[in-house]
């Protein structure tokens, strides 16, 4: 009964250590008939922490076949990190093949930039080795054109083509093609609208290529740019007209406003000497109501007489006379 005891205490634990090794047999012999040998221990560490190690083993051989000596232990890390780890180390295998200096760490920096955007590190060092071409503007954008105004007024239309390179000593940090064609619609702009005319962008379009090229693009970006050609150069509109023809409009518009505001002044002044005519009318007529009066009173002081009334009847009938000879008719 003791040895039964002994015999299980010795061969569970053997058993589970066999298991175990079998599970990474297979792996463990193919990194080292692959020559990039790997620890039983390695193996198990990296299963418990969650790593697939056959992947890291993958990666490890590659490497190791391209001469590039990298530990499991880095790979694990990057892994861990939540980088790409196979595309990382084609990435070095890549600019080793190219000529290109690229270490383990500045890889891993790049695969972990890239990550999110579509692109990846792989992309990158190709993109450095052979150059790649961008359409300026993004036709996804919505636009065909960059459009800009000469100084005649006359538009403008570009189409450009920015050829860049990747810069993988800069890629970390920064600016990406967005800000490339951001920048170069800017210099298109700029060139255009300090031509004197729309005929000196005709006939020579490389010079927006020249002078843009000048400025310095690729500063604090991601790439280096080779060349900068455009495709294409098209007349718009005469937006220099436009603005006239806009401006006068606005004059007139304005002119009109006034004119209607003195004409409004003077209906209110002409409304108002109205007012005042009718006033002075009724002073008038009131004035005259009191005429009567006076004379009745005049009687009664003995101040007038009945001939001297009769006289001033006389006199006003002989005006009234008088006035209808001058104007007959009743013309005035």
């Amino acid at each position: 009964m003791p040895s039964v005891i002994v015999l299980v205490l010795i061969g569970v634990p053997a058993l589970i250590a066999f298991f175990i090794v079998f599970s990474f047999f297979s792996t463990w012999l193919k990194a080292m008939l692959n020559g990039a040998p790997v620890g039983m221990l390695n193996l198990l560490g990296m299963r418990l922490g969650g790593v697939p190690y056959s992947l890291v083993v993958d990666a490890r051989i590659t490497a190791v076949k391209a001469g590039i000596e990298l530990a499991t232990d880095k790979i694990a890390a990057h892994f861990l990190a939540g980088g790409n780890v196979v595309p990382t180390v084609q990435a070095i295998v890549a600019a080793q093949k190219a000529g290109i200096e690229l270490d383990w760490d500045r890889a891993c920096a790049i695969d972990l930039a890239t990550k999110g955007s579509g692109k990846s590190v792989v992309e990158a060092v190709r993109t450095s080795v052979d150059p790649k071409v961008i359409d300026c503007p993004n036709p996804e954008g919505g636009r065909t054109t960059i459009d800009g105004v000469a100084k005649d007024g006359i538009q403008v239309k570009v189409k450009a083509r920015v050829t860049v390179r990747t810069n993988l000593g800069r890629f970390v940090g920064g600016a990406k093609e967005e800000t490339i064609i951001a920048r170069v619609g800017e210099g298109i702009v700029t060139t255009i609208g300090s031509a004197e005319t729309y005929k000196t962008v005709l006939e020579s379009p490389d010079s927006i290529s020249k002078v843009v090229l000048q400025r310095g693009l690729d500063v604090g970006t991601a790439f280096e740019i080779l060349s900068i050609d455009i495709a294409d150069v098209d007349v718009g509109e005469n937006v220099g007209a436009k603005l006239q023809e806009a401006q006068a409009e606005a004059n007139k518009n304005m002119a009109q406003a006034q004119a209607e505001i003195r004409r409004a002044a003077a209906v209110a002044l002409e409304q108002e000497m109205k007012a005042k005519v009718q006033e002075m009318q009724a002073e008038v007529v009131r004035a005259q109501s009191e005429v009567p009066r006076a004379m009745a009173e005049a009687f009664r002081q003995g101040k007038l007489g009945v001939m001297d009334y009769y006289k001033m009847e006389n006199i006003q009938s002989d005006t009234a006379m008088r006035g209808s000879i001058a104007h007959p008719e009743g013309k005035k």
